[in-house]
């Protein structure tokens, strides 16, 4: 096969393109310029998408010997996940830009990019395993990314690769060594990744800017303290709430609900983030087969965490699919942007994903 393998620069995918080349593929290997304003350096462990990336892809596909290209994808990137992530927290809504990048930038403009061209097949550096097109957990359960890759339709599942998810992360630093590979102890990148400063508030302060609101307890009413924007705020929170003087019955606030049109910010006790039922939309059914009804699955709210049995069943909206979800056991911290994946709720099989939808509300 044609596969083109998207390298990021870093250990993972530089494997994932090795070991296509390994299995007799016609590979080419390509990096996405994904910023405006490139830096020569990376932070760290923070932030992507630097020159010096873009470097280490291009000696790893040197030493492959396959050839490489850099694609400038930084404005297809800037309207898609970066203006739609600020959107979402100026709404009260808590998103996960990895999902809108895989959903939007990896597998959907790369990806038809790629087809054009003549490529059969994507590869990237994903921890996650498709079985005869079956979306499936990563061996290695901490670095796991089904969750984020949940967003893919069985057609974009059919032209995928993730060669590195059968494998143990550190395994796959091993066999970078072995292959000789320099970015066999690069730091993972963490966190978001168009924000190497790791201060998510101050870069959605300074896109959104000031928007005063009230801190309230849910319970009394009293204002407790003031914000400069719902932004930053999200279901679940405990720090960073700005409340001046102690909730009346001397408990622990969280963060209970967010209100972007009055800028009201309400806090309450832990019992109140209880949820038991979800609806979501844009919902996905992996298999590309919407159920006739109800299913019994595992939900997940969160990349990592967030986990309960419910079923689901699909709902048709308005503006397109939906699904209702019924937790069996209440799930806390469920924001919406958030994305509802599920998973069969199965001995055997618990590790494969379903389907997905976007959060849009929840019940108790």
């Amino acid at each position: 096969m044609r596969v083109l393998a998207a390298m990021s620069g870093g250990v993972d995918s530089a494997v994932a393109a090795a070991r296509a080349v390994e299995a007799g593929h016609e590979v080419v290997g390509v990096h996405l310029a994904l910023s405006t304003a490139p830096g020569a350096l990376r932070s760290g462990s923070r932030g992507c998408c630097s020159r010096e990336d873009a470097d280490d892809a291009r000696r790893v596909a040197d030493l492959l010997g396959i050839p490489f290209y850099v694609w400038d994808f930084a404005e297809k990137f800037k309207e898609d996940v970066i203006d739609e992530f600020v959107a979402a927290y100026a709404a009260g809504e808590t998103p996960n830009p990895c999902l809108s990048c895989n959903e939007k930038i990896k597998f959907s403009a790369l990806a038809e990019r790629a087809v054009a061209l003549g490529f059969d097949a994507l590869a990237t550096g994903h921890y996650a395993r498709l079985e005869d097109g079956v979306l499936r957990r990563a061996v290695d359960a901490d670095k796991d990314q089904s969750y984020v890759l949940a967003v893919l339709d069985h057609e974009q599942l059919s032209r995928a690769m993730f060669p590195v998810g059968d494998t143990a992360k550190p395994q796959i630093r091993e066999e970078a060594e072995r292959r000789g590979l320099a970015v066999a102890d690069k730091p993972d990148s963490y966190d978001i990744c168009f924000i190497p400063s790791g201060d998510t508030r101050a870069f959605l302060g300074a896109k959104i800017g000031i928007r005063t609101g009230s801190v309230v307890d849910s319970a009394t009413g009293d204002v407790l303290g003031e914000h400069e924007g719902v932004h930053g705020f999200t279901i679940g929170q405990r720090k960073g709430l700005g409340i001046e003087a102690p909730a009346a019955d001397g408990q622990p606030r969280y963060v209970t609900s967010i209100d972007p049109d009055s800028g009201t910010v309400t806090v309450g006790g832990a019992e109140e983030l209880e949820v038991w039922s979800i609806t979501s939309n844009k919902a996905i059914w992996t298999s590309g087969v919407t159920p006739d009804g109800p299913v019994e699955c595992l939900v997940q709210v969160r990349a990592h965490g967030g986990l309960a049995p419910a079923i689901a069943t699909p709902v048709d909206g308005v503006d397109g699919p939906e699904m209702r979800i019924e937790l069996r056991e209440p799930l806390r911290g469920v924001a919406r942007g958030q994305a509802a994946v599920l998973y069969l709720a199965d001995e055997v099989n618990g590790d494969q994903v379903i389907g997905c939808g976007r959060i849009t509300g929840t019940g108790v």
